[in-house]
């Protein structure tokens, strides 16, 4: 079933996958994802604690594709799985279904996900690699989180959402959506010094930051982030890959890009200057031309097969 919101924009739909009520938006001319479609649809997979909302500054930019975000379930407005658990894994399975309802195995996809979501869509892309045509990874998890340059950030914020669940549940979500954490954290990852960006990069987290729907999720979310790496999938991915990094980020710092794509069996890195974790917030144009090119290049090679 699918509702549409207003004339203009992008189309709500929803469909029952893994126990969620899972809401996805479909972008570009086509209200929903055809078989028929000349291009491969993009599925984009935001990050932790995020929404479909903090992908649309690279949706808009590929107006000839037709453009998937789901809300990950436990986020936004997807209720949570009822028959898996919330990590890597579990989310893995959802998207590879999500995919296949979209029609991927007679139309494959570009698979794109960012931060968490990378390490989600670098799963889905081992678990079933035949609907993912191309895989994209936006400032991908490549580094231990607890073994980074930020560890003892890293394990301050483990105990945090460990203590937002240990709390009563009101208690623990007002704790989790405080004002001056969210922008605390905000802060913290913005690089941009354009002050219209850094509005738009806090007013954005603290509109969507905390639409999530428990503690008890959110910190098992959290602990699947900090505990895996895209590397862990590398062996065996065969996927065409586009790895994009902030040469500032200290999250997934770009020595670990480096590292990976030469794990990868085929894979190109992208490094977009002046800009951290946020890559989908500050330089949005910067990675849509970099995932175009990596596109017509290798729609170029397989018209040459």
């Amino acid at each position: 079933m699918s509702s549409v919101n207003g004339e203009t924009g992008p189309v709500e739909h929803t469909v029952r996958l893994g126990g969620s009520d899972l809401h996805y938006w479909v972008y570009g001319a086509a209200t929903t994802v055809r078989r028929s479609d000349a291009r491969a649809p993009v599925v984009m997979i935001h990050g932790l604690r995020g929404t479909h909302h903090g992908l649309e500054l690279i949706a808009e930019h590929f107006p000839e594709r037709t453009v998937v975000i789901p809300d990950l379930p436990g986020f936004g407005d997807s209720g949570p799985m009822r028959q898996r658990q919330h990590d890597v894994e579990g989310y893995a399975q959802l998207v590879t279904e999500l995919v296949e309802h979209l029609g991927g195995r007679d139309r494959p996809v570009l698979l794109l996900g960012h931060s968490f979501g990378s390490l989600v869509a670098a799963r889905a892309a081992r678990l079933a690699p035949e609907p993912v045509w191309r895989l994209v990874l936006v400032n991908p998890i490549s580094t231990p989180a607890l073994r980074g340059p930020r560890v003892v950030l890293s394990r301050l914020t483990s105990v945090y959402y460990r203590l937002g669940k240990a709390l009563p549940p009101r208690v623990g979500r007002a704790l989790l959506s405080n004002r001056g954490i969210v922008l605390a954290a905000s802060a913290a990852m913005v690089r941009s010094r354009d002050k219209r960006v850094r509005r738009f990069v806090h007013g954005s987290h603290l509109r969507y930051f905390s639409r999530f729907h428990s503690p008890a999720l959110l910190s098992e979310t959290y602990e699947a982030s900090v505990t895996h790496t895209v590397a862990e999938y590398a062996a065996g991915l065969d996927t065409p890959t586009l790895l994009i990094a902030g040469a500032e980020d200290d999250i997934a710092p770009v020595h670990g890009q480096r590292r990976l794509a030469a794990e990868l069996t085929d894979a190109e890195l992208t490094v977009i200057p002046d800009v951290g974790h946020l890559v989908h917030y500050e330089t949005p144009v910067a990675a849509s031309r970099a995932i175009q090119r990596f596109l017509d290049a290798r729609e170029e090679e397989e018209a040459r097969q």
